[in-house]
C-alpha cells in the first residue's frame, strides 16, 4: 500500500490490525477525542445481519461518535472490495466535507487495499469462461494457470482454489495475465489525501485468549440468534458471504443437530485463530514500512501515535 500523501492535503486516519487487537475501541476514542467519523473497513461489519458475530460496535458506542458503512449491507447481497471501496470514498468525502477526520477501521486488508492504491481495471469476465473456470478441480486449474500465466502459478498456493480460478479466468478472458492488470490499478486515495496510519500487532497469546474469550461471549449474548435467523431467510443462498462468516457454519451445524454446542464453540475459536493468525501475517508484512505499529496494547496510550492530528 501506498505511503502516506502532502501534509497540505486532507487527513485521514486509519487504524488496522486483526481481529480483537482493539481497534474499534481506539477508532471511538479518536473519533472522540477528534470529533471524527468512524469508516468501517471490515468485511464481516458490513453485513447488516452479523451485529455480534462480526463484532460491530454496540449500539451505545455507535451513540457516542458518528459511525459509516457498519451494517449497511443486507446478507441476500455480496459486498465485494469495489464496492466497498466507492462507498468509502464517498464516506471519507461526506466526512470531509462537515469538517470531521475520516477514521478508517478495519482488519480486511484487501479493502484497504483497494482504497488507498486502487484497484485493477479488470474488465467483466465472460460468463462461460467463469463457468467453465470455476467447475474444474483446483488441481486441474493449476495446471492449466501453468500453462497460461506461468508467473501466477508459481506465486499462488496450488491448493488456492479462489485465487487460481481468479488469475486463470482473467488470463482466458482479457488474454492478459492478472499481474498486467494489477499494475495499472486506478481510483485509490493514497495521492488524494495526508493518510495517519497505525497498525495494532499485540502479543499472539494476548490476542488468541482474547478472541476465544469474546467468541464464547458471542455465542451467549445473541450470535446463536442471528444464525437461526439468517437459516430462517430463504432469500440467503448457502454460498452468501455472509453465510460464510466466522461462527456462522460453526453454529449452523450445531443448530443442524449435526455437532453440539462445545464442538460448535471450539470450531470457531479455531477458526478465529486461524484467521487472525493471517491478519497478523499479512499486516506486519505488507503495508508500507514506515506505517507505525503497536505492540503493547495494554499499557501503550495508543493515542499518542495520532500526535500529528489537529
Amino acid at each position: 500500500m501506498s505511503k502516506s500523501a502532502s501534509p497540505r492535503k486532507p487527513m485521514v486516519a486509519l487504524i488496522a490490525g486483526p481481529t480483537a487487537s482493539g481497534k474499534s475501541a481506539l477508532a471511538l476514542a479518536l473519533a472522540e477525542r477528534t470529533g471524527g467519523v468512524v469508516i468501517n473497513a471490515d468485511s464481516a461489519q458490513v453485513y447488516r445481519d452479523l451485529r455480534i458475530l462480526s463484532a460491530r460496535p454496540s449500539t451505545e458506542e455507535e451513540a457516542r461518535a458518528p459511525h459509516r458503512l457498519f451494517g449497511y449491507i443486507d446478507g441476500a447481497e455480496a459486498c465485494s472490495a469495489a464496492r466497498w471501496a466507492a462507498d468509502a470514498r464517498d464516506a471519507v468525502a461526506a466526512a470531509h466535507a462537515e469538517g470531521r477526520l475520516p477514521i478508517l477501521v478495519g482488519g480486511t486488508g484487501l479493502y484497504l487495499r483497494t482504497l488507498i492504491d486502487g484497484i485493477a481495471p479488470v474488465p467483466p469476465i465472460d460468463a462461460a469462461v467463469r463457468d467453465e473456470v470455476r467447475a474444474l478441480p483446483v488441481s486441474v486449474a493449476h495446471a492449466a494457470l501453468s500453462r497460461a500465466d506461468p508467473a501466477a502459478a508459481a506465486r499462488l498456493n496450488p491448493a488456492d482454489t479462489t485465487r487460481i480460478a481468479r488469475a486463470l479466468e482473467v488470463v482466458r478472458s482479457t488474454g492478459r495475465p492478472l499481474a498486467a492488470w494489477q499494475a495499472e490499478q486506478v481510483g485509490g486515495l493514497a495521492g488524494e489525501i495526508t493518510l495517519a496510519p497505525l497498525v495494532l500487532l499485540p502479543d499472539r497469546g494476548w490476542l488468541f485468549e482474547r478472541c476465544d474469550r469474546r467468541l464464547a461471549t458471542m455465542f451467549d449474548t445473541g450470535g446463536v440468534e442471528e444464525v437461526r435467523a439468517l437459516l430462517d431467510r430463504t432469500d440467503i443462498a448457502a454460498s452468501a458471504p455472509v453465510r460464510r462468516a466466522i461462527g456462522v457454519p460453526e453454529i449452523a451445524d450445531w443448530l443442524g443437530g449435526l455437532i453440539d454446542r462445545a464442538t460448535a464453540l471450539e470450531r470457531a475459536c479455531l477458526a478465529t485463530r486461524q484467521y487472525a493468525k493471517r491478519q497478523f501475517t499479512w499486516f506486519r508484512n505488507q503495508p508500507p514500512a514506515d506505517w507505525p505499529k503497536a505492540t503493547d496494547i495494554e499499557n501503550d496510550d495508543l493515542l499518542q501515535y495520532f500526535s500529528i492530528l489537529p
